[in-house]
């Protein structure tokens, strides 16, 4: 196999949800048992409070109370990565030194939303968040949520910030993350679970993944057969988790309220979401489970 980037926050990551009480409030003990069952399963990282995580809807405090319980958990086993990303640089600014005074290993830092900022702001509120705290930083590139792209070029300018260190990508343009990977040392997670294994072919660094919530075995053990020289089993892997990737992200719903149900029927931390969301309904809850169970037969040879 050819040489690969050092990932800075591991290879495997799980964009966990936020559980919450049956009343809707932080679930910190909730947190700490399926954190523990993450890592467990094959999770090399954790991002906390990023959009799986409900954080349009978390304050500040909890977001901070998030980070603090999750470390304790989960100690040196796995990164903490803690996502900030607001449509103020100012606040940004604020969460990264509140993420890294509660113990976070780094940040996840969303293009600014709504606003549709230029290229040149975009850059500037990046290297903003950067210069505002000592934790390295990873870039969530998401137009079809943001409404502005991280154009390949702005890219190649951040990568010469020391601490900009590794990027998300659901931007879904793959000829313009091979630009990017070919001239710097970016490190490329693919946040979109049905890329996995091409982000990793091509030399991205691993996941974040949403489905991982449920499944983080299954995920990992792609990245395990490529690098142990089986591109084919890789690929038979890969191909498992399709059916399941499909329910969760491709439904209609987000991927909090499909990850969440599921969670729920396997009686694991989760709690309902909060408004606007709404959870899934009974039936979409039913296929989740049946779609779940089917891939971990699968996986397991059964």
């Amino acid at each position: 196999m050819t040489s690969r980037r050092t990932p800075p926050f591991g290879r495997a990551l799980c964009a966990m949800i936020t559980p919450f009480t049956d009343e809707g409030l932080l679930d910190l003990d909730g947190a700490q048992r399926l954190a523990d069952r993450l890592v467990s399963g094959g999770c090399d990282g954790l991002v906390l409070s990023g959009t799986t995580g409900e954080s349009p809807t978390t304050t500040d405090a909890e977001k901070s109370a998030l980070v603090r319980a999750v470390a304790d958990a989960v100690g040196d086993r796995a990164a903490i990565v803690a996502g900030i990303g607001t449509a103020d640089t100012r606040h940004t600014a604020e969460l990264a030194l509140e993420a890294e005074k509660a113990g976070a290993d780094g940040l996840l830092v969303v293009t600014p939303y709504y606003s549709r900022p230029p290229q040149d702001a975009v850059e500037a509120h990046f290297r903003a968040i950067a210069d505002a705290s000592g934790l390295p930083l990873a870039l969530y590139d998401i137009p079809g949520r943001t409404g502005t792209r991280i154009e390949p070029e702005t890219m190649l300018r951040l990568a010469e910030h020391p601490r900009i260190v590794a990027v998300k990508d659901c931007a879904y343009d793959l000829l313009g993350t091979q630009k990017v990977l070919a001239a710097t040392e970016l490190a490329y997670y693919t946040g979109c679970d049905e890329y996995v294994l091409a982000m990793y072919a091509i030399g991205g660094a691993g996941y974040i993944s949403t489905v991982a919530n449920v499944t983080p075995a299954q995920f990992r053990s792609i990245l395990d057969a490529f690098d142990g020289g089986d591109p084919d089993e890789a690929v038979r892997l890969q191909q498992l988790t399709i059916p399941l990737t499909e329910l969760m992200m491709a439904s209609g719903l987000p991927g909090s309220v499909t990850a969440k149900a599921l969670l729920d029927t396997l009686g694991l931390p989760s709690g309902p979401v909060r408004a606007p969301l709404r959870p899934a309904g009974r039936d979409a809850a039913d296929g989740l489970r049946t779609a779940y169970e089917r891939l971990v037969a699968a996986s397991a040879g059964v």
